[in-house]
Formats: structure tokens, sequence, C-alpha cells
């Protein structure tokens, strides 16, 4: 699907993998990008400096009204299109802590909560309004959701994130061959470590030596080689119900 006209909604949008995706969209001529973010993210800072065609909606991706506004949004200015699904969370429980407790069902119930529950609100509440579309291209839409590496080599401590990636995972074939009728496709990218502000907090050397566990090429992602992936998919209209590994070919250890 040519994108160049298109309305379009970015989750996560205010920063990282989801803010390149949405200046990707720009260049590549969408009509108008919403950027879904927290109200607590810079997003209307970014709105403002990425010009007329971007708005921003505060929502956290589990609400339905507050997503169902970001997607009114973007209708006011056309034909919902394309969805990329960036925002998540991470958060580490071991199941047994060095104390001997139990791990935390509290902050495992929240991961789940925010990057499963979340890309399956986003999804069906997307999915509804494509529905509606005329075809564009053969589409009516196309939603772009966002796994990990962790979905198939979860480390130690990354339970909650591993279960919410695998889910995501699992979901994606499905999804697509539900909303094959409708004419949406539905794929899903899973990112090995790239350099987006979660990893920026980290020291120069833990960044580096996660750069050196990268095959080839030897390094931290960059958040436009996802953007690019996110563009190729919309693009394309063969890519339907696939997961797609961008990770330079790793193989995450178990810590």
């Amino acid at each position: 699907m040519d994108i160049k006209g298109i309305s379009a909604v970015v989750t996560g949008g205010a920063s990282g993998l989801g803010l390149a995706t949405v200046r990707r969209l720009l260049d590549g001529g969408a009509a108008s990008v919403v950027i879904a973010d927290l109200e607590s993210s810079n997003g209307e800072a970014v709105a403002k400096e990425l010009g007329d065609r971007v708005q921003f909606r505060a929502a956290d991706v589990r609400d339905p009204e507050a997503m169902n506004a970001v997607f009114d949004a973007a209708e006011e200015r056309g034909a919902l299109r394309a969805v990329v699904h960036c925002a998540g969370r991470g958060g580490a429980v071991r199941l047994v802590n060095r104390d001997g407790t139990p791990g935390s069902l509290e902050l495992y119930s929240e991961v789940v909560g925010i990057n499963l529950i979340g890309t399956f609100n986003v999804l069906r509440l997307a999915a509804a309004r494509m529905a509606g579309n005329e075809p564009l291209d053969g589409d009516r839409g196309v939603c772009v959701l966002t796994a990990s590496v962790a979905a198939f080599e979860g480390q130690i401590g990354q339970i909650p994130y591993a279960s919410a990636k695998a889910g995501i995972h699992g979901m994606t074939i499905v999804a697509a061959r539900d909303l094959a009728g409708k004419n949406i496709r539905v794929c899903t990218i899973a990112p090995g470590t790239f350099d987006t502000p979660l990893l920026a907090r980290l020291s120069d050397d833990v960044r580096d030596s996660l750069a050196k566990t990268v095959p080839h090429p030897s390094r931290l992602g960059d958040p436009d080689e996802y953007a690019k992936l996110a563009l190729a998919i919309i693009d394309n209209g063969m890519l339907n119900g696939e997961t797609i590994r961008l990770d330079g070919a790793i193989r995450m250890a178990p810590r």
C-alpha cells in the first residue's frame, strides 16, 4: 500500500522506534500521523516540532476510550490506513527472589497488561476502523506490531516481558487470518538490541557489551532500521501474518 496521502497512527511515537517511524511516514508522504503516547511523554513537543501533519494524543494503550480518541483524531484527516504499534514497557521479575519470596505477580500483570493486552486493544480498535475503508492497492489497512527477540530467547528476569512478546508473536498469524476477509494485513517486527531511550540509560560499558553480542553488524540497532522495515511491510502486499526478526543474527544468552 502506497503511504502517500494516508492517515496513520504510531503508538509510542514520542521516542525511540516509534518516533523514527513517524519521521519515515512523514518523509514518505503520509498526509497525517497521530502520535499516541503517555501524558508524561514529550509527545506534544515532538508533534509541534514535526509540523502540521502530526498530532499528539495522550493515551494508555490499554484504555479503549483513550485509544478511540486517538483513532477519531486520525480519521478527522482521512481514512485510517496504517497503525504501527511500538508502545510497551519492560520489567524484571524472578520466579523466586533472593530472599526466597515468590516473584511479583503485580509487576508481571502490569508488564503483560501493557505489552500484550495493550496490543490486542490497539489491534481490535484499529481493525474495526479499517474494515470500513475502501480498498487501496488491495488493502483496507495494515497493522504492524512489535514483539522482541525475547519472545524466542527470553533472558533470566525477563519472564513477564518474554511472555507478553511471545503472545504478540502468537497472535500475529491468527490476527492476519481473522482479518484477511476484511483485506487488513498484520505483521510483527521482533527487534533485537536497539539504541532506544531505554538502553540510553545504561553505561557505555554495558551498551558496548550488548553491541558485541550481535554477530553482524556488531552494534546496536538504529531505530530508523526498524522504521524502514515497518514501511516496507506497509508497502509490500504479500507480507502478512509474519513475525520478522530484526536483530543482526543475535540469539540471546540466558543472562
